[in-house]
């Protein structure tokens, strides 16, 4: 059974950091690409950005740009999400994902990613 903890959400002002982790078990973690999303109530859950299963490439939505890296340690089973320059508007429940399938090309649509985690709330003030 799959399963994905994010941990490291929270309450921050604008301008400030916050990184995320998702912790995975029960995959092969480095075989699978792995992808952050978030959502906000009453709209769809949006890409945010993603890694290949080997790190060798990554995409970020165009509102990030710039501001978030992601990255991925296999020996820790681990997915990051650096967030800094925070802003209002990046306040949401942030999901960690796998995509589906092993060593796959890199896909950014929800439907592309079968795992999801419980997603950690991220609260920028202004």
């Amino acid at each position: 059974q799959v399963q994905l903890v994010e941990s490291g959400g929270g309450l921050v002002q604008a301008g400030g950091s916050l990184r995320l982790s998702c912790a995975a078990s029960g995959l092969a973690f480095s075989s699978f690409n792995m992808g952050w999303f978030r959502q906000v109530p009453g709209k769809e859950r949006d890409f945010v950005a993603a890694i290949t299963w080997g790190a060798r490439r990554k995409d970020y939505a165009d509102s990030v740009k710039g501001r978030f890296t992601i990255s991925r340690d296999n020996a820790k089973n681990t997915v990051y999400l650096q967030m800094n320059s925070l802003k209002p508007e990046d306040t949401a429940v942030y999901y960690c994902a796998a995509q589906r399938g092993p060593f796959t090309p890199m896909k950014t649509g929800v439907t592309d990613f079968g795992s999801w985690g419980q997603g950690t709330q991220v609260t920028v003030s202004s």
